[in-house]
């Protein structure tokens, strides 16, 4: 079965290195996000990039300052409710928000293969 609709995403970028209470912050937040019931996040490492500071990070065999991003999609309701919790623990990096179209794919019960 096929669900399609309007829903929002988030784009939440900031270093490999960052933490919140001594835990990996993108592990805090997808955490957050299943805590919330937000329909899914994904964690993507990033092979280079830079942010405010203009300093160049490189994912490297030694490097542990990568750029990360942490990309959720779920209904605008749901987003409101996470975004407070990230105010309070991204202390740098960025957050994108888009309206964005989504299609679903979900097996019906019984038709699995």
């Amino acid at each position: 079965m096929k669900l399609a609709g309007r829903a929002k995403m988030l784009r939440i970028y900031f270093g490999e290195n960052d933490k919140w209470k001594d835990k990996a912050l993108y592990r805090v937040i997808v955490e957050k996000c299943r805590e919330l019931d937000i329909a899914g996040a994904t964690v993507l490492k990033g092979v280079a990039g830079y942010g405010a500071s203009s300093l160049i990070h490189r994912s490297h065999v030694f490097s542990r300052d990568a750029s990360v991003m942490v990309s959720v999609v779920d209904s605008e309701e749901k987003i409101q409710k996470l975004l407070p919790f990230l105010d309070e623990v991204v202390d740098e990096g960025l957050i994108a928000s888009s309206d964005v179209d989504v299609i679903k794919y979900v097996h019906q019960s019984g038709n699995r293969s």
